[in-house]
């Protein structure tokens, strides 16, 4: 008679920890490999399966099925006497380390270094930085975001992303937007060029010539970029540009415009010209969303590929080099691919905000409208 075997069952404390163990660069192979036969078998995975996915017989599998129903996730990490180079710090002593960087704070300072970790744990810096590096702990560094709050943010999301995921026949689908105030920047000195064993350099500081506003719609499909800059952007220009983006698709191919809640974007002018153009369908994107506009993503390359590190001496040499950038990005055009489901968006979200309601409770519940009160 066979003997029963035991599910194989991940808290989410355990889930999160084997996931991080994963993504973590210093983590050893064994240890990885070990880390992926839990997870599958988790996931209701047959030994079998496992075993040819990984690369190992059953019996490897069938051996970590045991140790992780006995002793838990401290078995993953077992080295046996002998083999491989041994970890300076054992497990507790790494958990130690994690747990300080991700829940407590030194005194007077916001963060972590590598110095002040290693002095309050009692090991060296080269140890902090290698456990750091290994489980993807980077508390030198912070990225901007912001939640949205719109009661309607559901509804926009899906009828965005299915426009990317899913578009519908003989339609066009552009991302529009504005990218306003970009400064013509003059260095005040020229930047050394780049050579063997040292970086280009630009000066820090800089004399203003003005600003110009980008205008921009990106087809989704095509990946080719339509662009005008214009001196301000009031509707009176966005109405320019949107009679631009007409010209440029004649016919009466209907055209899904994905933008932003802008002011200039929702004017009465606007509104009007809109709906004497019924081929336009406008989407618009959450508030605070603004990840979700996929010529935002053009935006970047464009700053980091030409604006940011060139120097102009003129507003009018600022547009000559927008153009230049916008011909050769239409010479041979790359769109962005959308992958991320609405599912998965939402998953992700619902995790940040779960966490941000226990940090401060409320701070992510949908805005309500204020009416106006005569």
């Amino acid at each position: 008679m066979s003997r029963a075997i035991a599910p194989v069952i991940l808290s989410p404390d355990q889930h999160v920890q084997i996931e991080r163990w994963l993504a973590g660069l210093g983590t050893p192979q064994q240890i990885a490999l070990r880390c992926r036969i839990i997870r599958a078998l988790a996931a209701g995975r047959t030994e079998s399966a496992v075993a040819a996915e990984n690369g190992v017989n059953r019996k490897t599998v069938r051996l970590w099925r045991e140790r992780f129903g006995n002793h838990g996730l401290q078995a993953l990490w077992e080295i046996a006497p002998g083999r491989g180079r041994k970890p300076a710090y054992d497990a507790d002593r790494v958990k130690a380390v994690i747990d300080a960087t991700l829940q407590t704070k030194p005194k007077g300072s916001t963060h972590w270094s590598c110095r002040t970790m290693a002095a309050a744990q009692g090991i060296s810096k080269s140890s902090v930085s290698r456990i750091w590096r290994s489980h993807n702990i980077k508390p030198h560094r912070t990225e901007t975001f912001k939640l949205s709050r719109d009661p309607r943010f559901l509804e926009k999301l899906t009828d965005v992303v299915g426009l990317y995921l899913n578009p519908p026949d003989q339609t066009v689908v552009l991302c529009v937007d504005e990218k306003s105030q970009i400064q013509a920047l003059q260095r005040t000195q020229p930047g050394l060029p780049l050579k063997k064993g040292r970086c280009g350099t630009m000066t820090h500081d800089y004399k203003r010539h003005g600003t110009t506003t980008l205008f921009a719609a990106l087809d989704v499909l095509a990946g080719k970029v339509i662009g005008d800059c214009y001196k301000r952007h009031r509707h009176q220009e966005f109405l320019k540009f949107l009679r631009r983006i007409n010209r440029e698709f004649p016919g009466k191919m209907p055209l899904h415009l994905v933008m932003d809640n802008y002011g200039t974007h929702g004017t009465p002018e606007v509104k009007a010209w809109l709906k004497r153009n019924p081929r336009f369908k406008v989407h618009y994107v959450p508030t605070s969303s603004s990840w979700l506009n996929l010529i935002e993503r053009w935006f970047g390359e464009l700053t980091n590929k030409r604006i940011r590190r060139d120097s102009f001496l003129s507003v009018e040499d600022l547009i000559a080099a927008i153009n230049d950038f916008l011909a050769a990005w239409n010479e041979n055009p790359k769109p962005f691919v959308w992958t991320a489901t609405v599912q998965s968006i939402v998953t992700k979200l619902a995790h940040c905000r779960q966490t941000l309601e226990q940090i401060q409770p409320g701070c992510t519940a949908p805005k309500s409208r204020k009416r106006k009160t005569s």
